[in-house]
Parts: C-alpha cells; sequence; structure tokens
C-alpha cells in the first residue's frame, strides 16, 4: 500500500496559478470594507463567510489559525486578517490589491466625515450629532473591553491570575494617566510575564525578537514627539506619523487601545479639541472598514487631507509587512509559546487600557446632558446589549435634538 505523500502547509503562497483574479480580490474585500460596520467582529464573520463558507479558499482550521497569529501582532487584527485571506487567495499582489480594497472605503468615508464635523463653522445639528454621539464613545470603551475580559481571564489559570490582575491595573492605570507612554507598558507586561515563564533557557524568543528594538524606538522618539508642541500644516507630518506608527506597530489589543495613545498627542498638539477628538472616535465607530481608521480623522485635524492620508498610510504599512513578510510563519507563530506568553503579559494589559480609556473619554465632556447621554448608552451597550453602530447613531439623535431646541453645545 503505497502512503499518500503529505501535503503542502496550507499557507504557502501558491507557486504556479492562484485560486482567483485581481479583479475577484477588488470586488469582495471592496464589498467587506463597504459593509464592514461593526469593527472586528463583523470583520471576521464577513471574511469567514467569505473565504470558508461560500467560496472555501480557506479551511476553517486555517482560517482559525490566521486569527490566532493576527491576534499575536501589534496593530489591527481583522485589517491584518483581510491581508492574510487575500494573500492566501493570491499571492503578494492579492494581499495588496486585497487589504487597499478592504481599507480605503472607509477611508474616503471618514475623510468626508472630517471635513464635515471639523470644519470651521459646522451646521448646529452637525455640532450636536457630535456632542451626542462623543458623549457615548466611554460606554463604547467599556462595553469593548468588558467583551475581552472573561476569555482572558479564563486562560490564565492559578497563580498566573495574580499577574493578570496586575497586568490589567497597570495598563488601565497607563491609559488613564499616561496615554503616550502605554505603548511601553504593553510591551513591558508583556516582556515582564515572558522573563517570568522563561526561566529553562538563555535564548531570546525568536517571535518576539523584535521587541527590544520597538521599545528603544519608542523611547527615543518619545521626547522629539513630545517637544514638537503645537505644530500644524506640512509641519505637523512628522509628529502625525509618530502617532500613526504609535497606532500601527506598536499597539497591542486593536480598538480602544490606540484611543489614549492618540488622544495626547491630538489634544496634546492642539490639533482637536477634546470635543472634536471624540467626534473623531465616534466616527470611527461609525464608518464601515477598521476602527484604527480614526487615526486618519487625527491627521486631517493635523494637517488636512494629505495628512489623514498620511497617518492612514503609516498606520496601516505595518499589518501589510507582518503579512507580506511573514504570512508563510503563521502556523509557526500560533504554536510558539513564547510568543503566547508575552501575550499572556500584553494581553490583560492591553484589556486595561481599553477599559482605562474610558477615563479621559469621560472627563472630555463639558455638559450636564452629555452624561446622561453617556448613562443611557451604557444601558444600552451593557444592559440591553445593543449594538455599537445603533448606540452610537441614538445618541447622535439625542445630541441633534438638543442642539436644534436650544440646548447648549461644547466648544
Amino acid at each position: 500500500m503505497t502512503t499518500p505523500a503529505p501535503e503542502e502547509p496550507a499557507t504557502r503562497e501558491p507557486q504556479t496559478g492562484y485560486q482567483v483574479s485581481l479583479p475577484t480580490v477588488l470586488r469582495e474585500w471592496g464589498r467587506i470594507g463597504c459593509i464592514g460596520f461593526g469593527g472586528p467582529p463583523a470583520h471576521i464573520a464577513l471574511l469567514r463567510k467569505l473565504c470558508v463558507d461560500n467560496k472555501r479558499w480557506l479551511d476553517a482550521r486555517e482560517f482559525e489559525d490566521a486569527i490566532a497569529a493576527c491576534n499575536l501582532l501589534p496593530g489591527p487584527a481583522s485589517t491584518q486578517l483581510a491581508i492574510f485571506c487575500a494573500w492566501r487567495v493570491r499571492g503578494r499582489p492579492g494581499a495588496l490589491a486585497g487589504g487597499a480594497a478592504f481599507i480605503v472605503p472607509g477611508l474616503v468615508v471618514i475623510l468626508a466625515l472630517s471635513v464635515l464635523f471639523l470644519s470651521g463653522t459646522p451646521p448646529l445639528w452637525v455640532r450636536g450629532a457630535g456632542a451626542g454621539a462623543g458623549a457615548a464613545v466611554a460606554a463604547v470603551a467599556v462595553q469593548a473591553g468588558w467583551s475581552l475580559v472573561p476569555p482572558s481571564w479564563k486562560r490564565a489559570a492559578g497563580s498566573r491570575r495574580l499577574r493578570w490582575i496586575g497586568y490589567l491595573l497597570a495598563g488601565g492605570a497607563s491609559a488613564a494617566t499616561i496615554g503616550p507612554w502605554l505603548v511601553l507598558v504593553l510591551l513591558g507586561c508583556g516582556v515582564i510575564e515572558l522573563a517570568i515563564r522563561h526561566h529553562q533557557s538563555s535564548a531570546g524568543p525568536h517571535a518576539i525578537a523584535a521587541l527590544p528594538v520597538l521599545a528603544a524606538r519608542a523611547l527615543r522618539a518619545a521626547g522629539p514627539a513630545r517637544a514638537f508642541g503645537t505644530v500644524t500644516g506640512a509641519a505637523a507630518l512628522l509628529p502625525v506619523a509618530w502617532t500613526a506608527l504609535k497606532v500601527g506597530a506598536l499597539s497591542f489589543g486593536g480598538g480602544f487601545v490606540i484611543i489614549p495613545l492618540m488622544q495626547a498627542d491630538a489634544v496634546g498638539h492642539h490639533w482637536m479639541t477634546s470635543a472634536q477628538f471624540l467626534n473623531g472616535v465616534a466616527l470611527g465607530q461609525i464608518t464601515p472598514g477598521p476602527v484604527v481608521q480614526t487615526v486618519a480623522t487625527v491627521g486631517y485635524a493635523a494637517a488636512g487631507i494629505g495628512g489623514g492620508l498620511l497617518a492612514s498610510l503609516v498606520a496601516f504599512s505595518p499589518s501589510f509587512a507582518f503579512v507580506l513578510g511573514g504570512a508563510r510563519h503563521f502556523d509557526t507563530l500560533r504554536g510558539n509559546q513564547h510568543a503566547l506568553e508575552f501575550l499572556d503579559g500584553a494581553g490583560p494589559a492591553a484589556i486595561g487600557a481599553i477599559l482605562g480609556s474610558a477615563i479621559p473619554l469621560a472627563r472630555a465632556l463639558a455638559e450636564p446632558w452629555q452624561y446622561a447621554v453617556l448613562a443611557a448608552a451604557a444601558a444600552l451597550l451593557l444592559g440591553l446589549r445593543r449594538g455599537v453602530v445603533v448606540t452610537l447613531l441614538a445618541a447622535a439623535a439625542a445630541g441633534t435634538v438638543i442642539a436644534l431646541a436650544g440646548g447648549p453645545l461644547p466648544h
């Protein structure tokens, strides 16, 4: 009886021919970019339906492995998953085309809304909608963080749970107080956990060998970035790029982890007021595609359309680099014990950062009625379990009604 030849790893890029054409990739990934409201859970569901259930381009195991590998990487995990799936069906050209098709629709929408909401004299109803939606953002942060607590706590067994609590508190306190330095706290928690558990070998973990380099770069760049002070227009491009780099290459957990990273820069450099920043976060939640698109609003506030495009380019470039450079090794990364140990420290810290980001977001509210909207949003999200998009649109509608009725609006 002949022994069947071993199958090649599913993550190997096709050497002869591809599963689909580039126009198909552009069409299908562009469609997901247009209808992908609801953040990473919605994006993952749409990609699974397309690639696993309907087209069978990937099997379920490979898709789940890709999700796990992307969650081990810094930056927006659902964007990395979209790029990976496109890479699997059409190679490197597909990864570039599919990733761009997934990102661009939301980028166009959020830049258009940024022009409307951040113009010098937006209409009264626009100001009211922004104030209402912005008031609900802190509740969205709490809901996003709380949803991640049970599975993370379950993975922490025995004595690790005490450290888990410590990492969670460290991330939350950092997000609430020292937003610009949050990156170093996330990296530090991961390295501490790795050091505690990595006692059998003196060799450094290959999967995260770049972390000391990233930390050193962060330390060198953080000082100059804060020294820019109030800069706008072309002079703001360098600090905008640094802010976007922190979002795209140095943040674990994605989603609301990026909020404290951006808030200190956006408000501290006087690119945006606190109220405008809340508007920007809300826009990132209600537009399709990656939530990280919020960084384009910050870039627009700092340097116009060029700043928004630069911020998006810098924020998403690391995701393309991670996939194009390492997609063949995603199955290895998922099983790499050192990477998992690092994430056991950085993961709880990222959850704490998401929860802690609600504090500065709530502090940014200026009018009493906004706190009432915040409480109502928390009831909708946490009590009635309504969706984020529906809650934000309801909050925006409430703000519009209040504004048109003559209620006070934040400046």
